[in-house]
């Protein structure tokens, strides 16, 4: 199966490529900076010759757009929205404009785009799409009209002969360096890992290896089309998701931090709270319907293996070796 990756060498680009590759797949990656064989060079909003890897392919998955690890600016925000709408334009020409079009364009969105709420969860068929919450801040609303405007992008694409599926994805849980996990790791071996703001928030949040599954569910799937939640079907509120963190980690306490203190860390790490405190209870309605099965469906579990991964993958980088079962984790 011959895979492109538009923006695929983000963290989960990584973990797609790593993954589809180990299975026999040929993937290309699209990126501004190529390094490697397997690389082409695009601008992520203008058709080049970087559009012949698109003909002929069997999938697409776009995956490109500025991080959402940065600090909120209106400049910054409308990167965002520009980098996300435009990259996804372009795609869809260049799938337009092909004379052997993939048969499916896997495109990433994101959970964000559902309202920030407390008691029921969302899922595709009855969740409540963000934007018009009272007592957030206002920018929140902005976060959600990029999810918005990234998917009316894909689905205003004229690909008769190409599937389109948005993925509103979780956060994805992997121990690659910089990932989210690895920073909650961090702060949690620090003992820094106890509840922000009270921690009622929901945390909405997949695995790594159930995120790829996913992606290869809905390849094979032709009658799965539009948006599709890919989250674990067990998102818990932050405190009991830091708390069971911190016991696969062995770290009994964890300071709590009050919204200005959240607010005084997320300046340090240049990134906002919005990733912090917005409560995103996804669930995944139309992937569980379709006899989908998650191989960790609750966090408690998750976090140990994650856990352990992570200590095999940092003795890895002071050895300069790879161990076996990491070896063996990246063929799944």
């Amino acid at each position: 199966m011959k895979v492109v990756l538009p923006g695929g060498t983000g963290q989960v680009g990584a973990i797609l490529d790593r993954a589809l590759t180990a299975a026999g797949h040929e993937v290309t990656v699209l990126t501004r900076r190529p390094r490697g064989p397997r690389e082409i060079g695009w601008d992520g909003s203008t058709l080049g010759a970087w559009a012949d890897a698109v003909d002929g392919s069997d999938v697409v998955i776009n995956l490109a757009g500025r991080s959402v690890s940065c600090r909120y600016t209106a400049e910054n925000l409308r990167a965002m929205m520009e980098s996300r709408v435009d990259s996804t334009r372009v795609v869809g020409a260049a799938i337009a404009a092909a004379a052997r079009p993939p048969r499916v364009w896997l495109q990433m969105s994101t959970a964000t785009i559902y309202a920030h709420r407390f008691d029921a969860a969302h899922d595709e068929a009855t969740g409540v799409l963000g934007g018009a919450e009272a007592g957030v801040p206002d920018y929140w609303a902005y976060s959600v009209d990029i999810a918005k405007n990234w998917e009316r992008a894909q689905a205003a694409a004229d690909t008769p002969a190409t599937r389109k599926v948005a993925l509103r994805s979780a956060m994805v849980m992997s121990p690659d360096r910089g990932g989210v996990f690895d920073v909650l790791l961090g702060l949690a071996r620090l003992g820094l890992g106890g509840p922000v703001a009270g921690g009622a928030q929901f945390v909405s949040w997949i695995h790594d290896e159930d995120f790829v599954r996913a992606v290869e569910f809905l390849i094979a799937r032709d009658d799965i089309e539009g948006p599709v939640n890919l989250a674990s079907p067990g998102p818990l509120p932050h405190r009991d998701f830091m708390r069971a963190l911190r016991t696969a980690r062995g770290v009994r306490l964890g300071l709590p931090a009050t919204r200005w203190m959240a607010e005084l860390g997320a300046f340090a790490l240049r990134t906002d709270t919005e990733l912090l405190l917005k409560s995103r209870r996804v669930v995944p309605g139309r992937l569980r319907a379709a006899g989908f099965d998650f191989t960790h469906p609750q966090w408690e579990g998750a976090a140990v293996e994650l856990v352990r991964r992570a200590a095999a993958f940092r003795t890895d980088r002071r050895t300069g070796r790879r161990s076996p079962e990491a070896a063996v984790r990246s063929r799944h």
